[in-house]
């Protein structure tokens, strides 16, 4: 009985040790769930802090832009042009802008007294005093006042022609000769001379033209003295003299100043007739023979005679009837 006594309290101790054991290891093996537990709610506490945070700094940035365009939105306004509704980055080209509209011109050359609206063309007017050419060309060491004449010239070395003829395909390397070149397919002529009221293409043609009511003659050359008109006269003279880049035939080896009398004559060589009466298909070398050939068709008779009035269809005819008043001058 002692034994069982002992036995049963040994069994009672053994069970008391066992179900302890279990609980321990129970939670031993709950402790890796705890702590994952643990990492997942610090994930989530970390997600939502991130996020928090992000909506926070995108909010922010999207204050700030939005702030910025407000700002960009209150500048732009201010530097709008009231009149036209124009706007403008800086205050400096809005204040350039509103004086082509009234007219105002604040920025006098101190050589000429030649007055301007805008600063850059004032400042690029000194230049042709002082001789500045800022812009010089990397290939050919050539020099430009502006940076658009210099952009133009480079296309002269690449041989990039930008600027088509919607009408005619033509190309050109800068936009001054295409607006000057579509004047002719639209005939328009903003140029006007205000004694004779001929109209010209070109500003260039028209300060020529008014050469021959005022008379000047600024080209003069160094070797005889002769006065011209005309930069393109004045050249073709110089050529005389030095015997340079004149165009020589290479067949009989006659010279000529001018181009087209060089591509004329060399129609005789050749046996080319470009000029093509449309009426009758007769062929001429020379423009001007077919002018004169297409009054034969018209009837038309634009030389006429300063004496007697008479009018002939040629020049050629005028100046045969002419003789007949200069011999009776002489009887």
């Amino acid at each position: 009985m002692t034994f069982n006594k002992e036995e049963s309290e040994d069994m009672k101790i053994e069970e008391k040790f066992r179900v302890k054991h279990e609980d321990t290891e129970e939670q031993t093996d709950l402790m890796p769930l705890k702590e994952e537990s643990q990492e997942l709610n610090e994930m989530e506490e970390k997600d939502r802090y991130e996020k928090h945070h992000d909506l926070i700094n995108g909010k922010r940035t999207t204050l700030a832009k939005h702030s910025s365009s407000q700002k960009r939105a209150r500048k732009a306004k201010s530097n709008t042009c009231n009149q036209f509704g124009k706007s403008f980055s800086e205050k400096q080209p809005l204040e350039d802008h509103m004086r082509i509209r009234t007219g105002e011109k604040p920025f006098t050359c101190p050589q000429c007294g030649k007055s301007f609206s805008q600063t850059g063309t004032f400042i690029r007017h000194i230049r042709i005093h002082t001789g500045e050419k800022p812009f010089t060309c990397p290939q050919c060491g050539k020099s430009f006042i502006q940076t658009g004449n210099l952009i133009s010239h480079m296309r002269t070395h690449t041989g990039e022609k930008p600027y088509k003829c919607l009408q005619c395909g033509k190309r050109f390397s800068d936009t001054g000769n295409l607006i000057s070149h579509m004047r002719i397919h639209t005939g328009e002529k903003p140029f006007t001379c205000q004694q004779c009221g001929k109209g010209f293409t070109q500003k260039v043609n028209l300060t020529s033209h008014m050469r021959i009511h005022t008379g000047e003659k600024p080209y003069t050359c160094p070797q005889c003295g002769k006065s011209f008109s005309h930069t393109g006269n004045f050249v073709r003279h110089i050529r005389i003299h030095t015997r340079e880049n004149l165009y020589t035939c290479d067949e009989c080896g006659e010279s000529f100043i001018h181009k087209e009398s060089f591509k004329t004559h060399m129609r005789v060589h050749t046996g080319e007739n470009c000029h093509i009466c449309n009426l009758c298909g007769n062929s001429f070398t020379r423009k001007g023979s077919l002018k004169a050939h297409m009054a034969v068709h018209t009837g038309e008779k634009p030389f006429t005679c300063d004496q007697c009035g008479k009018s002939f269809g040629q020049k050629a005819t005028l100046n045969q009837h002419l003789r007949i008043h200069v011999k009776k001058e002489l009887l």
